[in-house]
């Protein structure tokens, strides 16, 4: 019988794990699956630790992995993925907003041969049209900056075949960006489309500081066009200095128009040190992901595992 695995990150959520818990069985025991739920602890300060120690003894499917601080949503998932034994491996959020109900559809199409099974979110009940703007756009200049496409909309509720996560283990790099890495990887894919619930209670852990420091991991890890767009207008702005600097030696040495030409000056010297400053940040982003790639630390660690016994396949 095929072992499914579901890899759920959880941030401070004492107050979603359990009723997630129970929809999660509510769907899959009635499947012909053996079952292993893996939560992992991404440096939780209220009781969700305590909450999974008691849910993995009460049920030997339940493991737990607790991180030793927060290393961020996407290291936890990868963290889940890396302990994973399942044929298959389905990773979900454990607010709600990934839909239990939707897990025997997600088998369904394994089912039928795809090896990677992506849902994509159409919308989002309750979520401002600042944040589904924002988004949106988000996707569209990823998808013109890098030659891998991201699925507009796409979300971490997916199912990975045994295969594709191990292929994805095979990638190493500190700032991840997994909807990128997953469609990076290739195999048979297919997607599937569904509305987001709101939360079941709480309120969400993914703050403006977060999500922009996700774009940038996006970009940053399959684009290189922000270093070639800052040397092509550096180019330019060269090009545009010297012809600058042709025109003042003219007026200086061959008429008599010579004025002090303080503002030119000014407004030159404060938009050329003005773009060198936002270059050398490009770059510099760049230049520090280099430094944490170099470094080879742990991607994460384990503070604590409850329920290290594994279910059989």
């Amino acid at each position: 019988m095929n072992l499914v695995s579901i890899v759920v990150p959880v941030y401070n959520e004492q107050d979603n794990i359990e009723f997630f818990y129970r929809e999660v069985l509510k769907y899959m025991d009635p499947l012909p699956y053996q079952l292993e739920i893996i939560f992992v602890d991404d440096g939780s300060r209220d009781a969700t630790p305590l909450i999974l120690d008691r849910l993995a003894r009460e049920d030997s499917r339940v493991r737990a992995l607790i991180l030793a601080r927060n290393f961020g949503h996407q290291v936890a998932l990868s963290c889940g993925l890396d302990h994973a034994d399942g044929n298959s491996v389905i990773t979900m959020d454990g607010d709600m907003q990934h839909p239990p109900e939707m897990l025997p559809q997600l088998l369904a199409k394994w089912e039928e041969g795809f090896e990677v099974v992506q849902t994509i979110r159409i919308s989002t009940e309750g979520v401002s049209w600042l944040k589904s703007f924002t988004s949106s756009l988000f996707y569209r200049l990823i998808n013109v900056m890098s030659n891998v496409r991201v699925q507009e909309g796409g979300s971490d509720f997916r199912l990975l075949d045994k295969k594709v996560v191990e292929s994805f283990r095979r990638f190493n790099e500190r700032a991840r960006f997994i909807r990128g890495l997953v469609s990076a990887i290739g195999y048979r894919q297919v997607t599937m489309e569904f509305i987001a619930p709101k939360r079941f209670a709480g309120s969400s852990k993914f703050s403006v500081k977060k999500m922009l420091h996700f774009a940038l991991d996006g970009i940053t890890a399959f684009s290189k066009l922000p270093l070639r767009i800052s040397f092509y207008l550096g180019l330019v702005f060269a090009l545009a200095s010297f012809g600058l600097l042709v025109h003042v030696l003219y007026i200086k040495l061959l008429t008599d128009e010579a004025v002090p030409g303080w503002a030119t000056l000014s407004a030159s010297i404060l938009l050329l040190g003005g773009l060198q400053l936002l270059f050398m940040g490009v770059i510099g982003e760049y230049v520090g992901r280099i430094f944490e790639e170099v470094k080879q630390r742990p991607l994460y660690l384990i503070r604590e595992e409850f329920n290290q016994c594994k279910a059989k396949k």
